[in-house]
């Protein structure tokens, strides 16, 4: 018999609003409260926003076989999403009301395997240099033992937000 799991999700569309309007650190502490929605991708994965200061934002995740690739281990593209979210969202907590952010690049480096067996793991991302229009930041995979399972570079643009459509 096969395994199966539901989920559902808000509206895209209302946190996009709220992120243009909010300052990068004040809509994830709202994330982070209830006060707003997860995102569709939270619910997808089954991760969760653990913490956010300026410059720094954790995020963790209990593998479980839905995140397996085909040899029996937590698939790489899990790993790269936690990162990036990580990495992104360091970089978020450090924008102005009106400032967005996109990632223009994650390079990822894995260092161990991650199964069921692992438990909890979480992705620490901190900016490492934010400019003008770019911003760097990294993201660290860690488990509850603080043994790191990847780590990653994430190269972030920086625009304002565009303004609403009527």
């Amino acid at each position: 018999m096969g395994r199966s799991r539901t989920y559902q999700w808000e509206d895209p569309a209302l946190l996009a609003e709220a992120a243009g309007r909010m300052s990068g650190i004040d809509f994830l502490r709202a994330l982070q409260s209830g006060r707003l929605p997860g995102p569709p991708i939270n619910h997808t994965v089954d991760f969760a926003l653990d913490e956010v200061e300026p410059g720094r934002a954790v995020f963790s995740l209990t593998p479980g076989e839905e995140h397996y690739n085909p040899i029996g281990s937590v698939h790489g593209g899990i790993f790269a999403t936690l990162l990036d979210s990580a990495a992104g969202c360091a970089v978020q907590t450090t924008l102005p009301p009106g400032m967005a952010y996109t990632s223009l690049d994650l390079t990822v480096k894995f260092l161990r395997r991650i199964t069921v067996e692992t438990g909890r793991v979480r992705a620490v991302g901190t900016v490492v240099h934010e400019g003008r229009r770019t911003a760097l930041a990294q993201a660290q995979l860690v488990d509850d033992r603080d043994r790191l399972l990847a780590h990653a570079t994430s190269s972030c643009l920086l625009f304002p937000v565009p303004p609403a459509q009527a």
